[in-house]
């Protein structure tokens, strides 16, 4: 059940973070959303926040986030290329794998992660999906791609004003290779809006 407890210390990180106010500083901002960045515990990098309103509810924005293959994720967002389940732990915890294409014209090859994932309800209503890097028998390191490291990362899928939901994502997130700081630096605040601009233009098309 090794793979269950990380599951549900990440789920206590990303609450955590959604707590804490301290540190954050804005670096970028669009009618969707607003990027915050601070500087990882995890890691030798910066933890991103989005905090944005999506005008759908929060069972409509689930159904585009969830960390499932097949599922609708893969067709809007540009940062997953590929999602495949490796191990089902229990109803809630699962194993995965996503490949994610090359980004930022070529500099950023083609990565592969693999992660626990913890999709879990609040008292309130919000869903939320808790994540961090593991090791799999089942899936070892291959070729063509760059083998990166996912740090507590997730999202939380809130209730807002009616029909509304308070959409709040971490990446937290080492590409592995040996890129520069300040490519990785643009890379992801560029990507979250994206990631929020193409999940609103999804939901509209599917009313």
């Amino acid at each position: 059940m090794e793979y269950k407890e990380t599951a549900n210390t990440v789920a206590d990180h990303l609450l955590s973070y959604s707590k804490d106010q301290a540190g954050w500083k804005v670096c970028k901002k669009t009618n969707e959303v607003a990027v915050y960045y601070r500087p990882s515990c995890e890691f030798p990098g910066n933890v991103y926040k989005g905090e944005g309103t999506i005008n759908a509810s929060p069972e409509k924005v689930w159904e585009c986030l969830k960390p499932e293959p097949g599922g609708l994720r893969v067709k809007w967002d540009n940062n997953v290329k590929k999602f495949e389940l490796l191990e089902q732990v229990t109803e809630d915890v699962t194993v995965c794998r996503t490949v994610t294409p090359s980004a930022a014209m070529g500099i950023i090859s083609p990565r592969d992660f693999v992660d626990v994932i913890l999709v879990k309800q609040y008292e309130d209503g919000t869903i939320t999906s808790n994540a961090t890097h593991v090791g799999h028998a089942g899936c070892p390191p291959q070729s063509g791609y760059v083998r990166g490291f996912n740090h507590p990362c997730g999202c939380f899928s809130g209730r807002g004003e009616p029909g509304k939901t308070q959409l709040l994502t971490f990446f937290q997130t080492d590409l592995g290779g040996f890129l520069p700081r300040s490519v990785v630096d643009s890379f992801f605040p560029s990507s979250m809006v994206e990631f929020y601009g193409n999940l609103t233009k999804t939901l509209k098309s599917l009313k």
